[in-house]
């Protein structure tokens, strides 16, 4: 029976020895080893021979990074306004052995670290600001934890604002300003609109009453330019008429031609008279109209040797001025 015992005993005592000697550290976890009560070694994953009743495992880390709940507290702001925040903490251990004993608690530490910091940089700054330098908060935040932890190995990743709770009065008086500023802005929008639509038709006008000027100028342009070339080609006319009555004025009976066309017209003219009006020209010798024929055609003949000198002239080519214009004689 005494036997028994002994054996279970035995048994015991070697199940013991061997869990307190051979170790197995899972992947990304950390062993911290103390060999009589003073730091000896740190062990990485893997299969670990302990001394029994000699080395210890004192703390174990795991070396993955871990994210803690910052409590939220209440700050104050520049401007005396009491605000609550609360966030978000990432950590990692980058020394298992300053993590053991270079602080007590390091989650604790950097926790309290963090809202200390929070509460300084959020009295920096004016409550309206708060909601827009959240990323300089963090900066600050990360900053200053991160330099603090370095003796106790650990490396701050990040930090995160989560929520920023001002008091029901000031969060009324927040939406009151955010309505103000939109309508503000709605306004600003309206009359801006307004404005360019205004400068638009303006444009609009102005191009219209351009394209209609110079429509109006081609106009006038093309109006006077035809004008003018009908005069000309009138002008041309006309002196190719004058010339062709000219040369068969100075045909042989051209004259008589003549006297027989102004007496035709004579006697037209004198027979609308009456017709006209009721009051009669009587030349004073009615009878003697083949006498005031035959005065009109000396006129006729006057004029025609001019006429018929220049075109010579102008045959011949230009001559000097002085062959062409004599100079005047002086009167005795």
């Amino acid at each position: 029976m005494i036997a028994t015992y002994v054996i279970v005993i035995g048994i015991f005592f070697i199940m013991i020895v061997l869990a307190n000697t051979a170790r197995i550290v899972p992947q990304k976890t950390v062993f911290i080893i103390e060999r009589l009560g003073k730091y000896y070694a740190t062990l990485e994953a893997g299969f670990h021979i302990l001394i029994p009743f000699v080395d210890k495992v004192a703390y174990r880390h795991s070396m993955k990074e871990m994210v803690m709940d910052v409590p939220p507290q209440v700050c104050i702001t520049k401007d005396n306004i009491s605000v609550e925040v609360d966030g978000i903490l990432y950590i990692q251990i980058v020394d298992p052995s300053k993590a053991s004993y270079g602080v007590t608690n390091y989650e604790f530490a950097t926790t309290q670290l963090a809202q200390t910091t929070m509460r300084s940089e959020i009295g920096k700054i004016e409550l309206d600001r708060t909601f827009e330098e959240r990323e300089k908060i963090n900066m600050e935040i990360v900053a200053a934890v991160d330099k603090a932890s370095l003796p106790w190995g650990i490396k701050v990743t990040r930090h995160e604002i989560k929520n920023i709770t001002p008091p029901e009065s000031i969060k009324g008086a927040m939406e009151k300003q955010m309505r103000a500023e939109r309508e503000k802005r709605a306004l600003i929008a309206e009359s801006e609109g307004d404005k360019q639509a205004k400068i638009n038709r303006a444009d609009g006008d102005k191009q219209q009453a351009i394209a209609l000027s110079e429509g109006e100028k081609m106009k006038r342009i093309n109006e006077a330019e035809g004008r003018g070339q009908e005069i000309e080609r009138i002008a041309m006319g006309t002196a190719k008429g004058i010339r062709e009555i000219a040369n068969a004025i100075s045909e042989k009976g051209g004259s008589d031609a003549v006297n027989l066309r102004i007496a035709e017209q004579y006697l037209q003219e004198f027979g609308k008279l009456a017709r006209l009006n009721n009051t009669m020209i009587i030349p004073s010798n009615l009878g003697d109209v083949a006498g005031m024929v035959a005065s009109i055609g000396k006129v006729l003949t006057a004029t025609r040797a001019p006429a018929a000198q220049e075109s010579a002239v102008a045959a011949s080519g230009p001559k000097p001025a002085a062959q062409q214009f004599p100079p005047p004689q002086r009167p005795a």
